[in-house]
Formats: C-alpha cells, structure tokens, sequence
C-alpha cells in the first residue's frame, strides 16, 4: 500500500467530468482571481451575531494545520504568548488567538483582562484577507492602500506579514494534488468499474 493512498479508480463514465473538474481546479489554482466583494450585510449581521470561539477555533486548527506543512514555524518564536487579533470588517467579525508553545489557541493569551488590547490588531475585509492567502496581492499593496490596517506591535505585524510571504504554496499544491483527479493522458487509463 502506497502513501498517502490514492482514491479509487472512477468508472468511465466520470472520466470526462472529471477531468473538466481538473482542468477547472487547476485554472483556479493558477489564476485565483478573487473578485472585489463585500459580504452581504443581511450575513454580516447574522456572523456578528454569532459567538466568536467557533471562527476562532476554525481559524486555529487551520493554522496549526499549516504549521511545518506549509507554514514554517521557526519564524514564528517572537509570537510566544502574544495575543493576535484578526477584524473582518465586512463580517463584523473579530478573531482572538495566540501562540501556545507549539500550537495556535483562540481567545487572548492570558485570558481577557479590563481593558487589556491585543499585541497586534489586523483589520481588512474577507476578499482582502482571501486575497493574502492566495497571494493574489501583497500585504504590502492592501497596506498602503488602506485595505489592510495594522495597530499594536508592528514589528509583531511584520513577521506574520512576512510570515505570509515565505509560505510554500507549491507544497499545499502538491499535497491536494493527491486527492485530485489525474491529468489529461492518466484519464483515459480509468476502467469501467
């Protein structure tokens, strides 16, 4: 048995969608090209609404997920125990995390305090934060013009900035590669299972 284990060999039949689904997939993966979006407010309103652990938690596992996969975690050691934050404006949403010894946890470092601020504040709109991810634009590009804004330790928001740059997108690449469809002359090699 190989790993990771490939998927089963798909009947004839799904050979011809499925290679339009890889052809689709790798398009996206080439050329993300997020459009200009700001959520609905009718969803802005009911995300606002909605307890913030769970984002936070998701947004957690995601990065610890990342972590030494995609995500070099040696950069990260000034993160020790400082509390992060994330706004998504256009969701009305703010996401609390921190760097926990090898692992990202939500909430702030040392439990909230009155009137305690986050070591660092970042604040953009979901395409924008989208847009980071996929490196469709740069921090720095959203930084000056005024989509992404930075509060708190910004020696702190340098790193996660710069952190963002140095992740290996190939490697996620490689990796959802294995759970994608073959190319183009491997689909004609599918059986009629």
């Amino acid at each position: 048995m190989t790993f990771p284990p490939r998927l089963p060999t798909p009947p004839r039949f799904l050979a011809e969608p499925l290679g339009r689904l890889r052809q689709r997939i790798d398009e996206r993966l080439d050329n993300p090209g997020i459009p200009d979006f700001n959520l609905p407010p009718a969803v802005a309103r009911i995300i606002s609404r909605l307890p913030a652990q769970p984002p936070a938690l998701a947004l957690t596992t995601a990065l610890n997920l990342a972590l030494d996969r995609i995500l070099p975690r040696d950069n990260l050691d000034p993160l020790q125990g400082r509390w992060l934050r994330l706004v998504i404006t256009d969701a009305g949403l703010t996401l609390d995390f921190h760097l926990a010894g090898k692992h990202f946890r939500p909430g702030p470092a040392h439990g909230p305090a009155v009137g305690a601020k986050p070591d660092v504040t970042l604040t953009a709109r979901t395409r924008d934060y989208l847009a980071l991810a996929l490196r469709e634009e740069d921090a720095d590009t959203l930084f000056f013009s005024r989509r992404l804004r930075m509060e708190g330790a910004t020696h702190l928001g340098l790193l996660v900035k710069n952190t963002l740059d140095a992740v290996d997108w190939s490697a996620f690449r490689d990796r959802l590669e294995r759970f994608l469809p073959p190319r183009g002359d491997e689909a004609g090699r599918y059986s009629a299972v």
